[in-house]
């Protein structure tokens, strides 16, 4: 909304470093760093690749001793003291570790898509997986976000208890048709759990949009590591009057600027035309040459699906509604929804 002027949010600048020789390091030498870098994350990529095919052969061969009933418990455990008795300090070889990459075989075995993947991520990370996913479409799912983003355990773990896969499911139906008209939307899903934040129910706009920059890092976990910060009271100025965007990324995989506002209770009407303005102005005078249309998110603590389809059906701006909770989602509430929405999907192909 017009507001009188406020400092426009600006992120502190790194100082460059300056070599005893009076070049510019940083300029000078990083075509060297990036050689060291790219080699050092092939070869670090290389061993994680012989790693996992190791465990993974050893899984296949003790699934197949306890599938033709020549091992059991005891067997696997004398493997396991034989295998640290031949290699002192060798780790990973415990009893119930080797357990595991029978698991791991047995899980991913008949499914040579996904053997493939596995094989890019961590052992770690392969054992959140297996835990935290029941289906082959949530291992791929898992899989595949851990690759392109590169997750760490932390991270990934959180991903899997927020149920960030049947989240994901359930958002992909209900954007369907916003999807169709500005695919760019795809990016962007219909809820946010933002648990992160520990804000109290009776929380302000203020105080949500400053507890968002504070946890920057966890914020764009949830929207995805495509998104770069670029500020927050962005501020825009048509003729005479300031007007400030509550955050303002942009989105490396679309290369466009994306406009979030945030808004306490339900969803009104009357935010999308501020919001049509807002991308209006951003594409006017921010947007560069080569940059995409800027995409708009309304983020409320809720909303009905009728108003907002009716409030974006004459909206030309690509932009979307979403809910935000401040609590993980009840598993079971999620598995159920999912599960009836295949529901009604498998009926409407039978039909």
């Amino acid at each position: 909304m017009a507001d009188t002027a406020r400092p426009e949010s600006k992120l502190a600048a790194v100082p460059r470093e300056i070599s005893p020789a009076g070049l510019d390091a940083d300029k000078a030498f990083a075509p060297l760093l990036a050689i060291i870098d790219q080699a050092r994350t092939r070869a670090a990529q290389a061993v994680n690749q012989e790693l996992i095919g190791m465990y993974w052969s050893v899984g296949e061969h003790v699934s197949q001793r306890v599938a033709d009933g020549s091992w059991g418990q005891g067997v696997v455990e004398e493997l396991s003291a034989h295998i640290q008795r031949r290699h002192l300090g060798i780790k990973g070889f415990s009893a119930s570790n080797i357990w595991r990459m029978r698991q791991f075989y047995d899980t991913y075995q008949a499914n040579p898509i996904l053997a493939a993947l596995l094989r890019e991520i961590t052992w770690t990370n392969n054992l959140l997986i297996m835990a935290g996913a029941k289906t082959d479409e949530a291992r791929e799912f898992y899989l595949r976000i851990t690759i392109r983003d590169r997750l760490s355990s932390r991270e990934l773990e959180r991903q899997i208890d927020s149920m960030l896969f049947e989240r994901t499911m359930l958002s992909d139906h209900a954007t369907a048709k916003a999807v169709v008209r500005h695919p760019e939307l795809s990016t962007l899903r219909d809820s946010y759990t933002m648990e992160f934040l520990g804000l109290p129910d009776d929380h302000s706009e203020t105080g949500l949009r400053r507890s968002i920059v504070a946890h920057l890092r966890e914020f764009i976990l949830e929207f995805g590591k495509d998104f770069a910060f670029i500020g927050e009271e962005y501020r825009l100025q048509v003729d005479d009057t300031d007007f400030f965007v509550d955050l303002l990324f942009m989105q490396r995989e679309l290369g466009c600027l994306v406009a979030i506002e945030l808004k306490l209770g339900k969803f009104k009407p009357e935010y999308v035309s501020q919001l049509d303005f807002y991308l209006e102005a951003l594409d006017r005078q921010v947007k560069k040459p080569g940059e995409n249309p800027s995409v708009g998110l309304i983020l409320c603590s809720s909303k009905s699906d009728t108003i907002v389809e009716y409030a974006l059906s004459r909206s030309l701006s690509p932009s979307l509604v979403a809910r935000y909770e401040l609590h993980l989602p009840d598993k079971r509430v999620l598995e159920a929804k999912l599960a009836e929405l295949r529901d009604v999907a498998a009926s409407d192909t039978d039909g």
